[in-house]
């Protein structure tokens, strides 16, 4: 058989498709609806901390430039997180020395708009 003889057979029929929940489909309608759902509680705003200093230091890092932000006041781990998130969000990195948060380059046109979103009531720029 060539490939002209294979044109001219009909394709086998397809077998049908065993579907086991097609039953219930019918007896979607007579199930109890769910409970409403709850309305979406409207979050206070992040209270933060009062204020903010940030300046930028060059002083005893080999001239590499650093932000550094102070007084804000947050217990160590807090600290952390804020410092985890800063630096995601201007893509740099950082540390955390002696309760202030040390990020990489200078940052002082890009980190106050940051601060206040994540509350912090005063930012000193310096």
């Amino acid at each position: 058989m060539g490939k002209r003889d294979k044109k001219d057979e009909a394709p086998a029929p397809a077998a049908p498709f065993h579907n086991p929940f097609a039953a219930l489909a019918a007896q979607r309608a007579a199930l109890p609806t769910g409970p409403a759902p709850k309305p979406a509680a409207a979050k206070p705003e992040p209270k933060g901390p009062a204020r903010a200093v940030v300046r930028m230091e060059r002083k005893g890092r080999g001239g590499k430039e650093v932000t550094v932000v102070e007084q804000l006041g947050l217990p160590e781990a807090q600290l952390e997180v804020w410092l985890k998130a800063l630096k995601g969000s201007l893509g740099c990195g950082g540390a955390l020395e002696d309760g202030t948060l040390v990020l990489q380059g200078d940052q002082r046109e890009r980190l106050p708009a940051l601060l206040e979103a994540r509350g912090v009531r005063r930012v000193t720029v310096g």
